[in-house]
């Protein structure tokens, strides 16, 4: 099913889908007093690539798509989102981007519809194109059977469906998603990544997972953060598809590596 433009949805099947946009950072580091959260990251995140960013707790992920999004400035370095910056236009670059959290944020109180509804006008979508936005995602994540239901009612992984479907209400060509399995039983986790799996070349998806089996099934490429530091990036199977895997998230600082598919 075609997905619309950012800024008028609509349902014309010959809307071609949204590009990708790129992420950029450049020596970008952030820092919480003493401690250094992020460190001197350097990372190019292509268009309409499926980019895993993996790493442990404290690793700095969070950290990174934080400065993404804008809710946290850089220290120091540069950061790009489709060639904007977040910290000078956060507004811009939230228009382009959607966000899946590691912990639904829903109102539980609410029906799924009157959610997406309510979501669709903090978007600023119009009362048209909302209609036609929340059609398209109840459609998209099969979430027709539940549309009238309350949110608190829901199982986890429906509940994770309307998380997805939030972000895709203004049809973002970068989506984010913070570890969107989490919590899942084993057939709720399969429905989850395969709706993910079907985003693969349609837009940038940047996937945060502490899943190895999750980053190899549904990424292209990966980056592995390590105490703030990029101790890994290539592509997916040359990063991940060795016995020494693990290893990445054991290091500390003094033991960075560089690992770099060609």
């Amino acid at each position: 099913m075609s997905s619309a433009p950012s800024n008028s949805p609509t349902t014309d099947p010959s809307t071609p889908e949204p590009a990708g946009v790129d992420i950029r950072a450049r020596a970008l580091t952030r820092r919480f007093g003493p401690h250094v959260a992020v460190d001197a990251l350097t990372l190019d995140i292509s268009p309409l690539t499926c980019f895993g960013l993996l790493g442990a707790n404290g690793a700095g992920k969070t950290t990174f798509i934080r400065m993404v999004t804008g809710f946290l400035l850089p220290s120091d370095g540069t950061l790009t989102v489709g060639g904007i910056s977040p910290a000078d236009h956060p507004d811009e670059v939230n228009q382009k981007l959607g966000f899946v959290m590691e912990t639904s944020r829903l109102y539980p109180e609410l029906r799924v519809i009157g959610l997406l509804n309510f979501l669709a006008g903090a978007r600023g979508l119009g009362r048209a194109a909302a209609r036609v936005a929340i059609e398209r995602v109840i459609d998209r994540f099969h979430l027709e059977g539940v549309a009238k239901r309350l949110v608190g009612n829901l199982s986890k992984g429906y509940q994770q469906r309307v998380s997805l479907a939030q972000a895709f209400l203004h049809d973002p060509p970068l989506v984010i998603v913070d570890e969107p399995t989490g919590g899942l039983d084993p057939v709720q986790r399969g429905e989850v990544q395969e709706i993910l799996r079907d985003l693969r070349g349609e837009r940038t998806v940047v996937l945060c997972t502490h899943d190895l089996a999750e980053a190899r099934s549904l990424t292209s490429r990966v980056a592995v953060l390590n105490a703030g530091q990029l101790v890994a990036e290539g592509e997916t199977e040359a990063v991940l598809g060795n016995s020494d895997a693990l290893s990445l998230f054991a290091m500390g600082r003094s033991g960075r590596t560089a690992q770099e598919s060609p």
